[in-house]
């Protein structure tokens, strides 16, 4: 027991709350639930959105359909929450939060930047019905 008492008083305690202090919870098992049930909420929206595709969301924004921005908003959403809750990124420093946030999100504008341009030059190869290479 006194170990254990040992062990936590050179750490800080986790922040039991979550969209920014919206919910807060009793405890760490509590909040793990809420999280999870949150994660799933999210999971049982995509899921319910890929199955019935809406005709109301195939309408295109920034070379993308409605529907797609959706898709990749829920997912960094979800990966917020599972990198900010789970791997307990709120009670790091200042310093490796951002680094590993700003990180993941450079990294994800940069793969949806080539998913647009590789995209759109595929589009213009199939609609030409022909393929020429230029060296």
């Amino acid at each position: 027991m006194a170990d254990h008492a040992a062990h936590t008083d050179g750490h800080a305690e986790h922040k039991l709350e979550i969209f920014r202090g919206l919910v807060k919870f009793k405890s760490n098992t509590q909040k793990i639930w809420g999280v999870l049930i949150f994660l799933s909420l999210i999971t049982i929206v995509e899921v319910a959105l890929g199955y019935i595709k809406p005709d109301s969301l195939n309408g295109h924004v920034l070379g993308l359909k409605i529907l797609n921005w959706i898709f990749i908003i829920l997912t960094l959403v979800k990966a917020y929450y599972i990198t900010w809750d789970f791997m307990h990124m709120r009670d790091e420093v200042s310093g490796l939060r951002r680094a590993v946030v700003w990180t993941g999100v450079f990294l994800i504008i940069y793969l949806i930047a080539i998913l647009l341009v590789e995209g759109e030059y595929i589009y213009q190869v199939y609609k030409n019905a022909a393929v020429s290479f230029d060296f």
